[in-house]
């Protein structure tokens, strides 16, 4: 199976060589340090394989379930521990489509799903979100898409550029028409967490026996380089079909990337992360929607969850050709294109990493750039 490289990733490749000194794309909260944990971690600890569960750490699946609320519907034995989201994706999607079959992917989106079906050799249905219903989608063109060969609808919950929220009424009607063909729903939940609207996103894993909830320490936490998530479902034995994939792939877990994200999800050490992230997150997104408000080039839907936000572009020029002229002298800022997901007049811009100072840089040299454009 050769997957071939999607847009969003051969941007980043792009920005990363010509080495911008300023970036409005940061989308996971400010990184710790390793000298976070080193007092906690236990020296003796073997750097071979744990033994105590081909699913993962017990006493880390444990918290996996306390944190993000999956319990009493799931419990520890259904989390199976990965290198994060994306490979819970891929052995989640991997298992369940085959050549032939049908995929049902939210766009814009992650755009993970979106080449794995097509390297797989399915038929890979884009169910379209909106701007003008605030990047909901249609169910009635949902329901259209849905055949007796739907093996699996993909949704990025919250949603990943616009950070919009499928809330529990949308999610199980999601669910039903599933169930009428006894479709998987996969919803990669990696922003839940930091809602900035009061409502929860709501877990599929525990609300339909065929949902699968996928998730990491990466966003929420900054720890995006223990590359540990999960896969949660009720289904057992999709979770063993996926623990067998795995050890065809990566094998087995990232023990210090484990023992690490287990002392990250202690209670208090969880709460004072997240609450520290949740503050830098909600002054940054305001910097941003203050310079939106500001700007008549850019328009958004405010996002209702995560770190990042997707923004019209109101220019003669589109955000590829934009984002090219940023990452160039004098101005060396990368923002993200939306053609990255397939949307040329977008930008999305990024509210993590913890960095005030470099959001104000970004921003005021985005329009510098606008200002340059008008003449």
């Amino acid at each position: 199976m050769r997957v071939k490289i999607h847009r969003l990733f051969e941007l980043f490749l792009e920005a990363h060589k010509a080495q911008p000194k300023v970036s409005v794309v940061h989308s996971l909260a400010e990184s710790p340090r390793l000298r976070d944990f080193i007092g906690d971690l236990d020296p003796d600890l073997s750097l071979d394989w744990s033994g105590q569960s081909f699913l993962g750490l017990p006493s880390l699946r444990e918290k996996v379930i306390e944190r993000w609320g999956y319990g009493p519907v799931c419990r520890a034995d259904n989390v199976l521990i990965t290198a994060g989201t994306a490979e819970a994706n891929f052995l989640a999607i991997s298992n369940l489509v085959g050549p032939g079959d049908e995929m049902i992917v939210d766009v814009p989106g992650w755009p993970q799903p979106l080449v794995l079906g097509e390297a797989i050799g399915a038929e890979v249905k884009e169910l379209v979100r909106q701007e003008e219903l605030d990047w909901m989608f249609d169910f009635d063109q949902l329901e259209d898409l849905i055949t007796a060969n739907t093996k699996l609808i993909f949704l990025c919950n919250p949603n990943n550029p616009t950070g919009q929220i499928l809330d529990e009424k949308a999610l199980s009607r999601v669910v039903e028409l599933a169930d009428r063909v006894g479709a998987y729903v996969l919803t990669d939940e990696v922003y839940r967490g930091m809602e900035w609207v009061d409502r929860t996103t709501p877990r599929v894993a525990s609300i339909y026996e065929r949902g699968i909830s996928t998730g990491s320490v990466s966003k929420v936490m900054g720890l995006q380089g223990l590359r540990t998530g999960w896969m949660i479902s009720r289904d057992n034995q999709l979770l063993f079909d996926a623990m067998v994939l795995r050890e065809d792939t990566s094998e087995i877990m990232n023990v210090l990337g484990e023992a690490i994200a287990d002392i990250a999800l202690r209670e208090e050490r969880f709460e004072q992360s997240v609450k520290k992230a949740r503050e830098q997150g909600e002054k940054n997104l305001a910097l941003i929607s203050q310079f939106i408000k500001e700007q008549p080039q850019l328009d958004w839907v405010r996002p209702q969850a995560g770190l990042i936000g997707f923004c019209r572009l109101m220019t003669q020029v589109d955000s590829e050709q934009l984002s090219q002229r940023l990452l160039k002298p004098p101005y060396r800022t990368f923002v993200m294109p939306g053609s990255a997901y397939g949307y040329d007049q977008h930008i999305r811009v990024g509210a993590g990493g913890g960095n005030e100072s470099e959001i104000v840089r970004g921003l005021s040299e985005l329009k510098c750039l606008f200002k340059e454009l008008e003449e």
